[in-house]
């Protein structure tokens, strides 16, 4: 793996993690389960290489009853493929959300993006529900989100994939 820097990310990063994702993402919103989040405006932690900038994660720590916690990954990029930086991000978000006693870490894709699940499956997570034609929905909110990805796949569906943090 290249050597990188990982940081937390700060209220004085949230311009420019906002750009990032405009840039990255196609806007500042996502739309997730029926939800828009802005991940700028969550937890994450950057990836540098001296100062230049070489991937991001962000995240959210959500209670979800009154006994347990969970978190969701709302984005992950990595800028240099194959060197290890997104595996790093990952397991730094991991363990932030496991020290805000969270028993699950989730997140969502779509069924076009092969290499994340492919990604995640690798690292621990278990596909734990799709949601059939949820990303049409989500055009009503974005509807900047193309109809076929670049892989020529239709884009319908939400994948969300879960691992457990208890043990």
């Amino acid at each position: 793996m290249t050597h990188v820097e990982l940081r937390p990310l700060t209220p004085a990063d949230r311009n420019w993690v906002r750009q990032f994702i405009i840039t990255h993402w196609g806007g500042e919103d996502m739309v997730v389960h029926g939800q828009i989040f802005r991940p700028h405006e969550h937890e994450g932690i950057a990836a540098y290489d001296g100062e230049q900038t070489v991937g991001l994660i962000t995240y959210r720590v959500d209670s979800a009853s009154s006994t347990s916690k969970a978190g969701e990954i709302l984005s992950l990029d990595s800028l240099r493929e194959g060197e290890g930086i997104g595996t790093a991000l990952l397991s730094a978000a991991i363990a932030a959300v496991r020290a805000c006693v969270c028993t699950q870490l989730t997140l969502v894709t779509t069924n076009d993006n092969i290499r994340a699940l492919a990604f995640y499956q690798k690292r621990g997570f278990v596909i734990a529900a799709v949601r059939l034609g949820a990303v049409a929905a989500a055009r009503r909110f974005k509807p900047t989100i193309p109809l076929v990805a670049e892989n020529g796949i239709p884009i319908r569906d939400e994948i969300e994939m879960a691992i457990d943090l208890s043990a």
